[in-house]
């Protein structure tokens, strides 16, 4: 779809062309009504957004120059407008807008304006194709609409932050089936515990999400970042004049952010314990106060708790109140470390792999036996986390199509267990070694041994380096020894 943009704002041009641009769209841009309409004579436009106030040309006219052109009226206009400007809003969609969004624009919004509108324009073109009688081109359009849907969903997704997700393995698979089981009430509090990495925010915008359809806010506190002093007022909000420095006109909190959403508490077993027993009031009364004031707000959000630590025991040691820990713990998920989960080392590496091909970003398509050996093998105390970073790391620094294990020594470097596993697994062993009973010389081997490595890589040093780990300037050492 090839949309035009007619706004004089740059910052809202930017968000937009960044937004609109990851779902392949072809966005052009202009300032005002008089450009856009010398851009439409020009080039194909299926939708032009246009801000009603703008200079020149403003938007009202601009809608009433494409709709009374023949040529021009099958392009949806949907325009921008203040909140004191609605009626002028509803006024042009009388005279044939299509729809209208408040400023400043917001994403989830567009995006669920710009799905009707394709469904819109699938079924329009699906008539007049019917009409003509050419069936199979209405089968052709059909599927590339619903693939630029696909796309669309797919964007948002990465927008609230629910992407693809890996279930690559019994465990996974059990307890997404319970995420989902819980997505479907919200009055009930979940405790997400895990190691570092193993994916504990997506599992939580998983289930606040459910299948992608919800609209509703997620907000994010994460409880070991923030000052245990700014905690209260940055989760119940505050009013003016609460404390020095308070905003005049105070600010709401996290708690009022979220309202009819999810609260989200990453990390709550750092929160202090004195914030302990406010957030059990909160999740018991379902009301609260803002620091500093005197009207009672009502609590309509879902909690959800994430930890890297085990609860229970922090319990046990009295650094988390019990009464808060059995409120919390009406549904518990408990997410395995990665290598507990073996079996989706693989498939996991080849979708972060597929996932980098399909946007360009590596030529890799494929990862050898040995690489996966040392990757199975690796203990990924990062996780998941960690696997895909490793992952980029390779995308990054080796143009390949295969990954094989002289890309992953960054990883045998680190684990002295794969590093013992990969020299006992070489020709050249420890075991393999019979040295001679008289003295032999030792740089004259090392030289024997680097001069076979370069003519093994045809002479290239940075190869020869890396499979002999060392530096260039090493490497460099040693070829002047070898010309002299």
């Amino acid at each position: 779809m090839n949309i035009l943009i007619a706004e004089d704002d740059k910052s809202i041009q930017q968000s937009l062309l960044e937004f609109l641009t990851t779902i392949d769209y072809r966005v052009v841009i202009c300032d005002n009504g008089r450009e856009a309409l010398e851009i439409l004579k020009k080039e194909k436009i299926h939708c032009v957004l246009t801000d009603i106030q703008m200079p020149h040309m403003d938007g009202h006219e601009l809608l009433s120059r494409i709709k009374n052109n023949k040529l021009w009226q099958d392009i949806a206009v949907i325009l921008f407008t203040g909140h004191g400007n609605v009626k002028s809003a509803v006024d042009a969609m009388k005279n044939g807008a299509y729809d209208y969004l408040l400023k400043p624009v917001d994403i989830k919004e567009l995006t669920i304006v710009h799905e009707r509108l394709k469904e819109f324009l699938a079924i329009k073109e699906e008539n007049k194709e019917l009409t003509e009688k050419f069936e199979d081109r209405v089968k052709e359009e059909t599927n590339d609409i619903k693939k630029e849907l696909s796309e669309m969903r797919k964007a948002y997704a990465e927008i609230v932050g629910v992407s693809e997700i890996g279930m690559f393995s019994d465990t996974l698979r059990q307890i997404f089936r319970k995420a989902d089981r819980i997505h479907g009430n919200r009055d009930i509090p979940v405790i997400i515990e895990g190691e570092t990495g193993t994916g504990k925010e997506i599992v939580a915008r998983y289930i606040h999400f459910g299948k992608g359809k919800v609209v509703t806010p997620f907000i994010g506190i994460n409880c070991s970042a923030i000052s245990p002093n700014l905690f209260e007022s940055e989760f119940f909000g505050y009013t003016g004049g609460a404390f020095t420095g308070a905003k005049a006109g105070g600010q709401k909190g996290k708690l009022e952010l979220a309202e009819g959403g999810t609260i989200f508490l990453d990390e709550i077993t750092d929160l202090a314990l004195e914030y302990q027993a406010k957030l059990l009031r909160v999740i018991q009364e379902r009301e609260y106060y803002r620091v500093g004031g005197l009207k009672k707000y009502t609590v309509d959000v879902r909690f959800l708790c994430s930890t890297n630590q085990e609860m229970k025991q922090k319990v046990e040691e009295g650094k988390f109140r019990e009464d808060l820990y059995y409120r919390l713990n009406v549904a518990h998920i408990l997410l395995p470390p990665l290598r507990e989960r073996k079996e989706e080392i693989l498939p996991m590496a080849r979708m972060f792999l597929r996932q980098l091909y399909d946007s360009q970003k590596t030529f890799f398509t494929k990862i050898s036996s040995k690489a996966v050996t040392i990757l199975e093998d690796y203990p990924w105390k990062g996780n998941i986390r960690e696997l895909k970073s490793a992952i980029d790391r390779i995308a990054l620094f080796w143009d390949d199509t295969e990954i094989r294990p002289e890309h992953l020594d960054f990883l045998i470097e680190v684990d002295t267990n794969i590093k013992r596993r990969a020299t006992i697994s070489t020709v050249v062993s420890a075991e393999n070694i019979i040295l001679p009973e008289s003295n032999f010389n030792l740089k004259n081997l090392n030289l024997e041994i680097v001069k076979k490595v370069l003519d093994k890589h045809q002479w290239n040093k940075a190869k020869s380096a890396r499979y002999l780990g060392i530096s260039r300037d090493e490497l460099y050492t040693y070829v002047k020894r070898l010309s002299n």
